[in-house]
């Protein structure tokens, strides 16, 4: 619409825009952006503000589509065209009051809690440097049974065998042992993630689900063709709206297996590449109406892929070089497009298995949460 108004029909100027915008708005909003605490920080108002832009998100998805559906039945003017341009951008505006209000004004908690974290003694990290060493030597240790009790007892259990293993190594009864590297949860470095299994479960699965999924993207007007559409224009439309949904959608799911339930994040990532696989099989199959689904089910699956996978990447390897970690990841989506089409099931599996392997580290991260 914003092309519409200004450019058409220049389609220089289309390309100058989509070359210098997003440079514009990054240049804009980088007076806003602050460090702040991560989970050590959270404000009561928090759920109140992830609501109200969640909320913000789905009215401007139902605002495009419904834009779209006018456009397409109807032969707008340009002045109505101008109108929906400007509540496109006073819905794009409005999600911009929450940093700016956060920024303004500082709760009296966080301002304890910051003043506390910068008194915090410098040479705390050497005692808690002896501590993950302990720590590492109990998940050795600890017979395979703890990892199935409930999460409260399985904490009660290892605290009382980490306090066992310290009064020994204190009395010079067990030697410790040095970790040759980060386990998973600590902040690896990229050449130490590439020699994981995780780490590799993690980008082919990414590969073979979110590689299919840019592939129907990229060849989604040649099928819509092939199938008897004209309106080839729409279903890309349709199809960038569900996968702006499944990236909301996913992390929003993926909260809950993580939070709630203690459970690995790519639990959800499987399920979203069961739903990309129905609409692979919907696109095969070439029934009346199989556009419509199979943009639905390949957006949602294919957007939730981009808020599973850097959330996922973080909590098993880290945030300290997430940069290195998450660029990586993101090789297999044109890797994907290139090689493979329409393999999510096989995906699905290798998320699957990255569950089974990372259980445990998800009960120690979010289960002491919900205790």
């Amino acid at each position: 619409m914003i092309y519409a108004i200004i450019y058409s029909p220049d389609h220089a100027s289309l390309i100058f825009m989509i070359a210098v915008g997003p440079a514009m708005v990054i240049i804009a909003l980088m007076f806003i952006i602050r460090p702040v605490g991560g989970h050590r920080q959270i404000r009561p108002s928090d759920g109140l503000s992830f609501s109200f832009i969640y909320s913000i998100c789905l009215l401007l998805a139902s605002y495009l589509m419904g834009v779209m559906l006018v456009e397409d039945f109807i032969d707008v003017s340009h002045n109505v065209i101008i109108i929906f341009t400007a509540i496109l951008f006073i819905l794009l505006v409005i999600p911009v009051v929450i940093p700016i209000s956060l920024s303004l004004t500082q709760e009296p908690e966080e301002k304890a809690l910051l003043s506390e974290l910068r008194k915090q003694d410098p040479g705390k990290s050497e005692h808690d440097d002896g501590q993950e060493i302990i720590f590492s030597e109990v998940e050795e240790k600890k017979p395979k049974e703890v990892d199935l009790l409930p999460a409260s007892e399985r904490q009660k259990r290892i605290a009382h065998l980490q306090v066992k293993l310290a009064q020994a190594a204190a009395e010079g009864a067990v030697r410790i042992k040095r970790r040759r590297g980060p386990r998973r949860g600590e902040n690896f470095t990229l050449v130490q993630a590439l020699i994981k299994a995780d780490f590799w479960l993690m980008f082919f699965s990414l590969l073979l689900g979110s590689g299919s999924g840019l592939t129907v993207i990229d060849n989604l007007g040649q099928m819509s063709q092939s199938l008897g559409s004209d309106n080839t224009h729409v279903f890309v439309s349709l199809i960038s709206i569900w996968n702006f949904l499944g990236r909301i959608g996913g992390g929003y799911f993926s909260e809950i297996i993580v939070r709630d339930n203690a459970y690995p994040r790519h639990a959800a990532m499987a399920v979203a590449q069961v739903v990309m696989a129905f609409g692979h099989f919907f696109f095969a199959m070439g029934w009346p109406g199989a556009m419509y689904i199979g943009t639905l089910l390949v957006g949602l699956g294919y957007g939730a892929h981009w808020a599973i996978v850097p959330a996922a990447a973080s909590e098993l390897f880290g945030l300290k070089n997430f940069g290195a970690l998450y660029n990586f990841l993101t090789l297999a989506n044109p890797a994907g497009s290139l090689v493979f089409s329409g393999i999510c099931i096989i995906a699905a599996v290798l998320s699957m298995i990255l569950v089974y392997r990372t259980k445990t580290v998800y009960a120690n991260l979010y289960g002491m949460s919900r205790t």
